[in-house]
């Protein structure tokens, strides 16, 4: 069952995060305090809708990624009961997709509930003062439609964040994927 995502508030400050990647190393929001925007992406490896368009999401970031944007990746599912979403099959999501952001694994799932992430995928863009700016889809495309995966949402949101200009409402939110939350760590 595919899940939306909660839409926080705009304005919302990024919630302070220090999570393992999946290379060992340890990332902080403090890591990427001299990047002009931020974005923030619940990922996993399992799901159709992430699946549909990681590749996508990859080539976005890579070009963006001149322009100021830093990225980086969260995988918050619960691996004991959803394995595929553990480090070694992250890392090959990551080579699959062209990833060139750090992927971290968020075991306790506070930095989901922090974000107050829904699903995968969920993003969160962030301008230069680490305001929430943008929270929504990538783009139209679904696991059962032919809408180009191409981030026409989240692009049309980086142009506006880059220039330094609001993100008008509404954004459509994200859609995918529940979180596989822990027992006892679901939203309230």
């Amino acid at each position: 069952m595919a899940i939306a995502s909660f839409m926080v508030p705009l304005g919302s400050p990024v919630p302070a995060f220090r999570l393992p990647s999946i290379e060992g190393e340890n990332v902080s929001d403090g890591d990427f305090a001299e990047a002009s925007a931020l974005l923030v992406v619940f990922l996993s490896n399992h799901c159709p809708y992430v699946r549909r368009i990681e590749t996508g999401i990859g080539a976005l970031t890579s070009e963006y990624a001149d322009r100021g944007l830093a990225t980086v990746a969260v995988c918050s599912n619960d691996t004991s009961n959803y394995p595929d979403d553990g480090a070694d099959h992250l890392r090959e999501q990551a080579k699959r997709a062209g990833f060139g952001f750090p992927y971290l694994v968020d075991e306790s799932q506070e930095t989901a509930r922090a974000f107050k992430a829904a699903c995968t995928p969920d993003f969160f863009l962030y301008d230069g003062e680490r305001k929430l700016a943008y929270r929504g889809e990538f783009d139209g495309a679904r696991p059962r439609n032919d809408v180009p995966s191409d981030g026409s949402s989240l692009r049309a949101a980086l142009d506006l964040v880059l220039a330094g200009e609001d993100v008008p409402e509404p954004h459509a939110p994200s859609l995918g994927c529940g979180i596989k939350w822990k027992p006892g760590n679901e939203p309230v």
